[in-house]
């Protein structure tokens, strides 16, 4: 009897340690890239120069505050 009772502690500490490594882990990555942004203002405006387009400031700063709305939502 006292050995299910190791095995049921044992399961349970596994499942807890799981759960709470992913959520800290998820947390973690989250503010990370909220402080390392993937993408900055210079990436953007070549990757719209790749693209064809001239971009402006005022675009830039559109698609950087839509960019970091988005991430925010989340």
């Amino acid at each position: 009897m006292a050995t299910i009772w190791v095995v049921l502690i044992a399961i349970a500490a596994l499942i807890a340690g799981v759960a709470l490594g992913f959520f800290l882990a998820r947390k973690y990555m989250m503010d990370y890239l909220k402080k390392n942004p993937p993408i900055n203002e210079q990436m953007l405006r070549t990757l719209m120069m790749q693209m064809g387009q001239k971009p402006s400031q005022k675009k830039i700063n559109q698609m950087m505050r839509a960019m970091n709305n988005q991430v925010e939502k989340k």
